[in-house]
């Protein structure tokens, strides 16, 4: 006896080490109201209950037919209840022949169901396999169901069966025989247009094999369960699920035992949350519904995560020439760190709105020269569950997992869990896990979404690889290896996840007609340009005033024009040591015609005296040229002055 009750206590504890290990995807078992000797299948949700097909006898007599010999009927049970006796589900839907499956509306007042195509006549002619199976669809009327039509495009030489309604009643799916098809059975699905039903549309050869693809069920989502022999399975039909991505089906994935099985396994429905549902076997020797719950949530698709993208290297066109003998670049990024250089790399803390800006600042006093460009950039993180956790570990070490930085806009997070690679697995935000084994890991969490918007719920996952080392070191050097050069950051202007709003661009206003000039300060209230606050700056240089439209403030700026930036230099160095600190070196667009063309002549013949005269101070070609195009100018615009200075 005491060798009998040590034995059992080593098998419970092996027992709970394995399945702690190991965690079950699903638990089943046969519905009470599934019998022995006859098939019951195709479940379908409806109100308290389940409308399923079964070759049970109906009840019904009818003396002048065999009595529902083999012939499918549809029937009811209410699973919420005390009545727990299947019944017939409607006198008013029943042939002598097949009836079912079947699926219904949201409003469960429209149904429709398989029915051969010919149900009157001599029994022994519309029961060959000439009589066709396809779809009607009748309407609820008090208890009734009446106006029965068919489909308008069923057909006498194929079957059309299994349909599947979706949630929002917009496409209805169903298996077929269709002779276009890419085997047995494909699935297809009609679109409803008003009161009008396209032609069917194959599912497509990721859904569609040579084998035979039936018993469609269809999430508020648009997920997909159905039944297929074709694809890689465990014997029979088995039980798969597919869901759109970039608008195309996804590899369909088998789902775990023990609903699926060696036997054919087929017509799953779940209830809105996917944690459980029926489903019709044949493990029993005959067709019976199952009911299956979830225990821990399987993971279908999880994707590689995608890195948030943070670092990004920076740079300057160059159009704009500087002398870096006197000048340097200063990249802000508007998260308190500073970068010197034509180029620059940096990574943001993480997402959020910043300012970016690169000025031209004086190399021996740090004041600022010029602006050369002012960006807002919005960082977003990548839409989608996103796995925290180190990269690298040593075996043993428990370390936390969590899925708190998941960004997944409009969507609320019902539950997650976890697939840890190792076949230990896990459920809740943040988890604890440790790796026995060093290795390489994937790690793999699903999560359930339920959108904000329609308030239905479907599947998302990702996945992230994980070294696990023997040693501390052995982490520490594959870590380093790892550590990326700034040369791989990606330039900011190519970046996704990267919003780039540009505010001001000197390298843009570079391909207009413009001039540099020297902005001295800017004031509220008019200060005049003969105001003892520009004492200072003497006789050498004309100072203007005009109102900035956009603030209504008062700018002072020198008359003085530059046709290159560096030009600017030496005044506006000399205006800063006089104590204007507020000067600096602005763009002035160039709009009127005129002067737009005395830029140009200026561009074009320079503004240097070598240009223009010889070491012996006579006119060059070049100044002979250049006046004959000025007078030109003065004759095409006789309202011109021309203004002759000497220094």
């Amino acid at each position: 006896m005491k060798n009998k009750q040590l034995l059992l206590i080593l098998l419970a504890i092996l027992f709970h080490q394995t399945s702690a290990g190991q965690a079950e995807t699903y638990t089943v078992k046969r519905t009470a109201f599934s019998s022995d000797f006859y098939d019951e299948f195709a479940p379908v949700f409806y109100q308290n209950g389940l409308v399923f097909v079964t070759n049970r006898s109906s009840g019904v007599t009818d003396y002048s037919t065999s009595q529902d010999a083999n012939f499918t009927k549809i029937f009811f049970i209410d699973t919420d209840g005390k009545k727990t006796r299947p019944k017939l589900f409607s006198k008013y839907l029943r042939t002598r022949l097949n009836d079912g499956p079947a699926t219904f509306n949201a409003g469960s007042d429209t149904i429709y169901f398989s029915n051969n195509l010919i149900t009157e006549g001599n029994l022994r002619k519309i029961s060959s396999m000439r009589n066709k199976l396809g779809i009607f669809y009748a309407v609820k009327e008090g208890k009734k169901w009446t106006k029965i039509r068919e489909m308008r495009f069923n057909n006498e030489w194929y079957n059309i069966s299994t349909p599947c309604l979706s949630p929002d009643g917009r496409r209805l799916y169903f298996a077929s025989d269709k002779p276009d098809g890419f085997g047995g059975t494909d699935i297809y699905y009609s679109e409803r247009k008003g009161e009008y039903w396209s032609d069917p549309v194959n599912l497509g050869p990721e859904i569609n094999t040579d084998g035979n693809e039936s018993y469609p069920f269809v999430t508020a989502e648009g997920e997909l369960y159905f039944s297929s022999d074709g694809h890689p399975g465990l014997g029979g039909k088995d039980i798969f699920f597919s869901s759109m991505k970039d608008g195309k089906w996804q590899t369909p994935v088998r789902l775990d035992a023990p609903v699926n099985s060696e036997y054919d396994d087929f017509a799953l429905i779940a209830d809105p949350m996917g944690e459980g549902g029926y489903f019709t076997t044949n493990r029993d020797n005959s067709m019976d519904i199952y009911e299956f719950s979830t225990v821990s949530p399987q993971i279908f698709y999880a994707e590689l995560q995608k890195d948030n993208q943070y670092c990004f290297s920076f740079s300057d066109p160059g159009n704009i020439e500087i002398d870096t003998l006197f000048l340097k670049y200063v990249w802000d990024f508007g998260d308190g760190i500073k970068a010197e250089g034509a180029e620059a790399g940096h990574c943001f803390p993480g997402p959020g709105k910043y300012n970016v800006r690169l000025d031209i600042v004086d190399k021996q006093n740090g004041n600022l020269f010029f602006t050369k460009l002012m960006l807002e950039l919005e960082l977003r993180d990548v839409e989608q569950p996103y796995i925290t956790s180190p990269d690298a570990l040593v075996s043993g070490e428990t370390v936390d997992f969590d899925a708190h930085r998941s960004f997944l806009p409009g969507f609320d997070i019902v539950s997650l869990a976890w697939d840890f690679g190792d076949g230990t697995k896990g459920e809740g935000e943040s988890v604890k896990h440790s790796y026995d084994k060093p290795g390489e890991y994937t790690v793999r969490l699903g999560l359930k979404l339920k959108s904000r918007s329609k308030g239905s719920i479907h599947n998302e996952g990702i996945s992230k690889k994980v070294h696990v080392s023997g040693s501390q070191a052995e982490r520490d050097r594959w870590l380093a290896a790892r550590i990326p050069d700034r040369s791989e950051y990606a330039d900011f202007r190519q970046s996704t996840g990267l919003s780039v709003s540009t505010v001001y661009s000197a390298e843009n206003e570079s391909s207009k007609d413009i001039v540099y000039r020297i902005d001295l300060m800017s004031s509220e209230e008019r200060i005049g340009t003969g105001s003892n606050v520009f004492s200072k700056i003497g006789p050498k240089y004309t100072i203007r005033e005009e109102t900035d439209p956009s603030s209504g403030s008062w700018l002072y700026y020198i008359s003085d024009e530059h046709l290159n930036l560096m030009s600017a230099y030496p005044a506006w160095s000399e205006l800063k040591s006089a104590g204007f600190n507020d000067a600096r070196v602005m763009i002035n667009v160039i709009t009127d015609p005129v002067r737009k063309e005395l830029i140009s002549l200026l561009k074009n013949y320079g503004v240097s005296d070598e240009f223009y005269f010889d070491s012996y101070n006579r006119l060059r070609a070049n100044a002979y040229l250049m006046l004959d195009q000025v007078v030109m100018l003065l004759n095409r615009n006789p309202g011109l002055r021309l203004e002759v200075g000497v220094h």
